[in-house]
């Protein structure tokens, strides 16, 4: 036998049970009219404390007695309250005060109740004290426009479990903030990028790190389409990670549609929150102490491999993340060109040369041997997926490598004559002091050069 205590199914049964134990007994008695009468005198001079209620009360002999015939007539069930049809609409609201209410709301959204009818009184559309404060926020409510539903973007949203038709299909990418790491007797931020397959829950590609700038996320996205190919659409949140040029450029380049979740709407990315909840309960929350990133993401890689993984999961009924995105042959997903995604990730800047020959770029200095750029602007070019290769200046249809500024061994090497050092050495025929001296001297050209 269950052990489940047998309790009301809600508010209303538990009032209707309350109201048969005050008039029950007498339901089950012989009494005359006169008997029946006193006894109810006599019970609306106690007290009775209603179920939820915080202090005790007294009810009318006529309330008493709709009780009693109503219990006795048809039993509970006739004792539960009844709610009034228009409950919620606000009787005091005449049809037109009441569209212009809607359309308040509805053009201006975060303007509070009490301003709303402040406003109304002022122009004279509303007498005061007609109604309520309370009175019109039951009314939002009923339309589904009540400052926290319009907050949080979900009136007249209906929302539906989804899921991609096929592994590689769609790609969830998301960050989640981790406790701070002491390294170097400082503390760094954790960040934990992660790429997730929608229809198998598989993990792409996970890493820890310090930040989450766009270069991060880039880095990651770049190890699982070398690994995976790439997918057909990348779904993200709307922070600043995920709105740079450089990943809708590179996206629009390989053909991976961007989907950008509803601003303040967590449910939407419901599957990511859901693995974050599940890694900070099997994982984060049980490293203990830790002296640096790699033995974090060690961590990480192994809790994927050796559990999340190989673990049935109830979205997929019962089979596991590595069976179902294993169960798409390596041959059906898209082949991956490494030159299609180098040019994909090559981005461009415009820059001008130093007058020393040196150009800066992602935050360092480089320098090129075309002395003839020298305070002209340039093309420059730099491939993300090799962050370790240097950038190039692109002119006239020719590549032309840059490398590091060096100092010391700029010092030391030897520079190439200035035309002013070789004036002497070339001997131009031109020099106007001598043709003024000439001239006052009454020498011609002819006798100058004999």
């Amino acid at each position: 036998m269950s052990t489940i205590p047998l309790t009301p199914k809600d508010h209303a049964e538990a009032i209707a049970l309350f109201r048969a134990e005050i008039v029950g007994s007498l339901v089950r008695r012989e009494l005359e009219h006169g008997d029946l009468r006193r006894a109810f005198a006599e019970a609306s001079q106690q007290r009775f404390r209603p179920p939820r209620s915080h202090g005790a009360r007294s009810y009318s002999v006529a309330t008493l007695e709709r009780w009693y015939y109503a219990y006795k007539a048809h039993g509970l069930e006739a004792l539960r309250p009844k709610h009034r049809a228009d409950r919620g609409r606000g009787r005091e609201l005449a049809i037109e005060l009441r569209r212009l209410l809607l359309d308040i709301r509805k053009e201006q959204p975060h303007v509070s109740v009490p301003t709303i009818l402040t406003t109304l009184i002022a122009d004279g559309r509303l007498t005061k004290g007609t109604v309520s404060a309370s009175t019109i926020r039951r009314f939002f409510a009923e339309h589904g426009l009540d400052r926290v539903a319009l907050r949080h973007g979900v009136r007249d949203k209906v929302r539906l479990r989804w899921q991609a038709d096929r592994p590689g299909a769609l790609w969830h990418t998301d960050v989640c903030h981790s406790r701070t790491l002491k390294l170097e007797a400082r503390l760094v931020p954790v960040r934990i990028h992660a790429l997730l397959d929608d229809a198998s829950r598989f993990v792409l590609a996970i890493e820890a790190r310090t930040g989450e700038r766009e270069v991060d996320m880039l880095e990651l996205f770049i190890r699982a389409l070398r690994r995976h190919g790439p997918p057909e659409a990348l779904y993200l949140d709307n922070g600043s990670t995920y709105r740079g040029e450089a990943l809708s450029l590179a996206c629009a380049r390989l053909g991976i549609a961007l989907i950008h979740a509803r601003p303040y709407d967590a449910p939407a990315r419901g599957k990511m929150e859901r693995f974050w909840r599940t890694l900070r309960e099997q994982c984060l929350d049980l490293t203990g102490s830790l002296g640096s990133l790699h033995d974090l993401n060690a961590r990480l890689l192994a809790w994927l491999d050796e559990r999340y993984h190989v673990t049935p999961h109830g979205a997929l009924v019962g089979k596991t993340p590595l069976e179902v995105f294993g169960s798409v042959d390596d041959t059906e997903r898209a082949l991956f060109d490494e030159a299609r995604l180098r040019d994909a990730l090559t981005v461009r800047a415009r820059r001008r040369v130093r007058r020393d020959n040196t150009l800066s770029m992602d935050g360092e200095d480089w320098e090129t041997e075309l002395h003839f750029l020298a305070s002209r602007l340039v093309t420059v070019a730099r491939c993300l997926a090799l962050p370790d290769d240097p950038p190039w200046i692109e002119h006239e249809e020719r590549v032309y490598p840059l490398r590091r500024v060096d100092p010391i061994a700029n010092g030391r090497r030897e520079r190439s004559r200035s035309n002013l050092d070789t004036a002497h050495a070339a001997r131009v025929p031109f020099d106007p002091p001598r043709a003024l001296l000439d001239r006052a001297l009454g020498i011609t050209p002819e006798e100058d050069a004999s």
